[in-house]
C-alpha cells in the first residue's frame, strides 16, 4: 500500500491501519498530492452538515493517540501529522540532531524561555494547553509567545500532543473544540521510544526515514521529500 493507491479513510479503524501501515500520515493537504488524510477521507468523513453537524476527523484524534501512543503535533511545516511509535523515535533522533533538550540548552543551542516551557510540560504531563498557560504566567499582561514556543517544540520533537480534552456542560455533556494536552514523546511512548531514540546518528535516522518515505511516495523526488523533513 501506498499513498499513490485510491484509498478512503471511513472510519477511525481505518486511519489506525493507515498510521501502522505508512508510519507517516499528515492530516492536512501539503505540497506532496495524496500525503494527507485530507485526500483520502471517506464522504461524511471531514464534517457532516445539518442541526448535528460534527467533525469526525478531528473528534478521533484524541481515542486514536490514547489508543495507539503515537506521536501528533506540528512536524512538518506547522502542519499536524501523526507518526507512529515505530517510526517517531528516529524522526526525533533527526529532528533533534542527538541532543536531548538539556545537553542542546547547554550547547546553546535552546533559548531560556523554550527551557522554561518545556520544563513545565515535562513536570506537569501530560497537561491541557489552557492550565499549562495559566500555570507558566502565558495570559494576558503575562509571558508572550506561548503558541510559537510549544510550536518550535513540537518540531524539534521534544513536546507532542498526548490528547485532546472537551469541555464539560453541567449535565456531563462534552461541547466546543478539543483542547490540547501536551506532554513529553518520553512520557507518551515510553521504553519503546526511550530505548530506540538515540540508537543511530541522526544522519542514519533521516536517511532510513527518507528511503521508507520515497517507498511510500512512489514518484516524489528526495528533494520534495527533504523539503518536508526539513
Amino acid at each position: 500500500m501506498t499513498y499513490s493507491d485510491d484509498f478512503k479513510i471511513n472510519s477511525m479503524q481505518d486511519l489506525m491501519d493507515l498510521i501502522d501501515k505508512m508510519g507517516f500520515v499528515p492530516f492536512f493537504a501539503n505540497d506532496i498530492p495524496g500525503f494527507s488524510i485530507e485526500e483520502h477521507i471517506g464522504p461524511g468523513k471531514w464534517y457532516t452538515d445539518g442541526d448535528n453537524g460534527f467533525w469526525p476527523a478531528w473528534e478521533w484524534k484524541g481515542p486514536i493517540i490514547r489508543e495507539m501512543h503515537c506521536a501528533y503535533g506540528k512536524f512538518f511545516k506547522n502542519k499536524a501529522v501523526y507518526i507512529s511509535d515505530k517510526w517517531f523515535p528516529d524522526f526525533a533522533n533527526y529532528r533533534r540532531n542527538g541532543y536531548d533538550f538539556d545537553s542542546r540548552y547547554e550547547d546553546g543551542l535552546a533559548a531560556h524561555k523554550d527551557k522554561e516551557l518545556f520544563e513545565l510540560i515535562d513536570a506537569n504531563a501530560p497537561v491541557r494547553s489552557k492550565l499549562l498557560k495559566k500555570i507558566g504566567g502565558y495570559t494576558d499582561g503575562g509571558k508572550k509567545g506561548f503558541d510559537t514556543i510549544v510550536t518550535r517544540l513540537q518540531k524539534q520533537c521534544y513536546v507532542v500532543i498526548s490528547d485532546f480534552r472537551y469541555e464539560v456542560d453541567k449535565n456531563g455533556k462534552e461541547y466546543g473544540w478539543g483542547v490540547a494536552e501536551y506532554s513529553t514523546p518520553e512520557k507518551l511512548i515510553g521504553k519503546k521510544f526511550t530505548d530506540n531514540v538515540y540508537k543511530r546518528t541522526p544522519e542514519e535516522s533521516r536517511a532510513r526515514i527518507t528511503a521508507h518515505l520515497m517507498k511510500i511516495l512512489p514518484g516524489i523526488d528526495a528533494e520534495k521529500i527533504a523539503g518536508v523533513l526539513k
